[in-house]
């Protein structure tokens, strides 16, 4: 049973919890100033590749949403980068098929960008994609690169619903080479691991707010957290009775969140 007031620590989604596209959702504001005010220590996990933590800080600067650091947000593509230093080292040759933030992350990492002979392939969220670029990741994969999914998210919320994700896109790939992909983001444990490091609290007094079953909620289970279903991005009331996974708690949003969490 989830208590709120044994909550000392939050990780929490950004598309679907604090905005869809560049539309913030109601009560975004008042989760910060109510985790500040309580002095509990909060991270920001997503797992879209294609923004930098600088860029998700200016996002949410944009938002009205200031004293955020670099350190309180962790990607799918931090945590790419992450795994590929510990297996491939600085130095490694990195195809990659997604998005400017993605390339910049991994570039920043020591890796060598390249469109031939790469150690790795490594696939996320790309809006401009071509057949090209597929072909470009399959014959690259079938000639022995390394095939690293960044998360499975076949979907993220967009103003206008549900649009195709990284998922998709490593499907694509998946199905052209015949190769299964490593797949570093949520529900996997090394995002959850980085953010309670940073947090520096236990999983049981860590509560994890998602809007989606299968990563958000799946993955916090998975790492022994607490775990707030909001129902503004993926997943809805209505597909909640019918899901092997189910969190700890449900509400229709963060104001309906937030009214209770601050009553207690």
């Amino acid at each position: 049973m989830l208590k709120f007031a044994d909550i000392a620590g939050v990780i929490s989604d950004m598309d679907g919890v604090l905005w869809r596209g560049d539309e913030m959702l109601p009560g975004t504001p008042d989760l910060f100033a109510m985790l500040r005010e309580r002095e509990i220590p909060f991270v920001l996990a997503t797992n879209n590749s294609a923004k930098t933590p600088a860029q998700y800080i200016d996002k949410l600067a944009g938002m009205g949403i200031h004293a955020i650091v670099e350190s309180q947000i962790i990607t799918s593509g931090t945590a790419t980068v992450a795994y590929l230093q510990a297996q491939l080292g600085p130095g490694a040759r990195v195809h990659v098929l997604g998005g400017d933030g993605l390339r910049h992350i991994i570039d920043e990492g020591g890796f060598l960008l390249v469109n031939e002979d790469a150690d790795a392939v490594v696939v996320g969220i790309d809006t401009h994609l071509t057949y090209d670029k597929l072909k470009r990741a399959t014959l690259l994969i079938r000639d022995g690169a390394e095939f690293i999914g960044t998360n499975p998210d076949v979907t993220f919320p967009a103003p206008e619903g549900l649009v195709p994700g990284a998922g998709s896109i490593i499907a694509a790939v998946q199905t052209a080479t015949d190769r299964q992909p490593i797949i570093i983001g949520k529900p996997h444990r090394p995002m959850f691991k980085a953010a309670l490091d940073l947090l520096g609290t236990s999983p049981e007094t860590t509560v994890m707010l998602g809007d989606r079953l299968g990563t958000d909620i799946a993955g916090a289970q998975n790492a022994g957290l607490k775990s707030i279903l909001l129902f503004t991005g993926v997943n809805t009331w209505q597909e909640l009775p019918h899901s092997a996974v189910q969190p700890d708690l449900a509400y229709e949003d963060l104001p309906s969140l937030l009214k209770v969490w601050g009553d207690s």
